[in-house]
């Protein structure tokens, strides 16, 4: 009897063992086998996310649904709809948005045309802001946008941001909206004011198959301008466009007269020298030109003493000192050389030529011009550590106000840098811009 209990207990160690063993080599075999599947048919799908028709709104009026249907995150949305309660349960305007570190830069860009509310603040209190209303879009009878100017789509009911967004955006298109179907697809005009607008365009429905009288033939080249005799010191802004400018190359020849040169051209030289008009433009206006002295004796302008100046050597003139005046007598029209001025003076100085091509309202090819003109003096510009940087200048200057609260919390228990940047977790693109202006 002793002797069975015996073998059987063996039997079933053994049994045992054997069912490890194969539980074993089974686990062995699904481990090397997954090594050896073929992944080559396996094909990753990018989703693009849909297009956002944005319009006008009101901020304080959305849900966390309506946040997320602008295309933020879940998570974005918390953070906004607590940033909003923080500041009193409702933004008052689009500076205090703009502080909310969950919309980025580039998300606040493409919002800040649509947002109904004032720019600061300051605006808000003055205007005794309560809501601002939606505006509506007016038309007055067919027409070709074509042919519109900023204060014309101003007039329809868009903002300024908007109506030179929908000139940027026909420029890209090569100076023809071409069709209602590319019409349609310029961002700042919503689904709701297309409807609106489209029964009154005089466009084609579809861009047509050959080139026509709404597309640009590249094999016809330019259209033929017809030149005439012109005295250049009383053509104006459509003036000069008729004999091929374009609008922002008139007002640049008509600042360059007003301005640089006291109200009058004096000699065909001075008319080459205008750095719109090129070479090749300028032979085939000499013929026509026809400069009335008469007009440049009797111009009162050139009889103020306190506009006759020299001109201004530019390849002198420091870029983080040039003046407002210098700005405009370059070509510069008030409204770019008030912007250039402003944001030099809250970043505290450039730092690289780069930065001034950011600026807000300016003509980029005329400050291009200006930038291989003009050289760039750094040494005044002023720099701190992370530790050291004055409260008031986080919080003011441009690249460190949305994280300025995050450095002077962290820095008051963390004195080593490198981990102060680890923890702000900033973009790599924004971080380098910091440290333009960090010792």
């Amino acid at each position: 009897m002793i002797k069975f209990t015996v073998m059987r207990k063996t039997y079933y160690q053994r049994l045992a063992g054997m069912g490890l063993l194969l539980v074993i080599l089974f686990t062995f075999q699904e481990y090397t086998s997954k090594d050896k599947e073929d992944f080559s048919e396996v094909k990753f799908v990018t989703e693009h996310p849909a297009a956002i028709n944005l319009t006008e709104f009101d901020p304080n009026e959305l849900d966390a649904k309506q946040w997320q249907n602008l295309g933020f995150t879940e998570k974005q949305v918390k953070t906004i709809l607590n940033y909003k309660k923080i500041v009193g349960g409702k933004f008052i305007s689009k500076e205090q948005l703009k502080k909310c570190f969950a919309i980025s830069e580039n998300q606040f860009s493409a919002l800040d045309p649509y947002v109904l509310l004032p720019e600061t603040g300051k605006e808000a209190k003055s205007n005794r802001f309560n809501h601002y209303e939606k505006r509506g879009i007016t038309i007055s009878g067919s027409f070709n946008p074509d042919h519109y100017s900023a204060a014309d789509w101003q007039k329809m009911g868009f903002s300024e941001k908007q109506a030179a967004a929908i000139l940027k955006y026909k420029h890209y298109l090569g100076g023809s909206f071409v069709s209602k179907e590319k019409f349609r697809e310029c961002f700042i005009i919503s689904e709701e004011n297309f409807q609106k607008i489209s029964p009154y365009l005089l466009l084609p429905e579809k861009a047509p198959a050959s080139p026509g009288r709404y597309a640009k033939n590249p094999n016809q080249g330019k259209t033929k301008i017809r030149y005439y005799a012109f005295d250049p010191n009383t053509l104006d802004l459509e003036g000069w466009k008729s004999l091929g400018f374009s609008e922002k190359q008139a007002q640049t020849i008509i600042n360059y007269r007003n301005r640089n040169l006291k109200g009058s051209f004096k000699s065909l030289e001075e008319i080459q020298r205008c750095f719109v008009i090129s070479p090749e433009k300028f032979a085939k206006l000499k013929p026509f030109i026809h400069l009335n002295t008469t007009f440049i004796t009797a111009n009162p302008s050139n009889k103020n003493p306190e506009l006759n100046q020299q001109e201004t050597d530019f390849s002198k003139v420091d870029l983080n000192s040039i003046t407002f005046r210098q700005l405009i007598e370059f070509g510069f029209d008030e409204r770019a050389a008030g912007s250039l001025i402003g944001f030099r003076k809250k970043l505290g100085g450039f730092v690289t030529k780069e930065q001034i091509l950011t600026t807000y309202n300016i003509d980029k090819e005329l400050t291009q011009k200006l930038l291989s003109a003009a050289p760039l003096n750094t040494s005044n510009v002023q720099k701190y550590t992370l530790l050291d940087a004055p409260e008031e200048w986080l919080k003011n200057h441009p690249y460190f106000k949305y994280s300025a609260d995050k450095i002077i919390f962290y820095r008051l228990s963390e004195k080593d840098e490198r981990k102060i940047w680890k923890l702000l977790k900033v973009k790599p693109e924004y971080e380098a811009r910091m440290k333009m202006y960090l010792k």
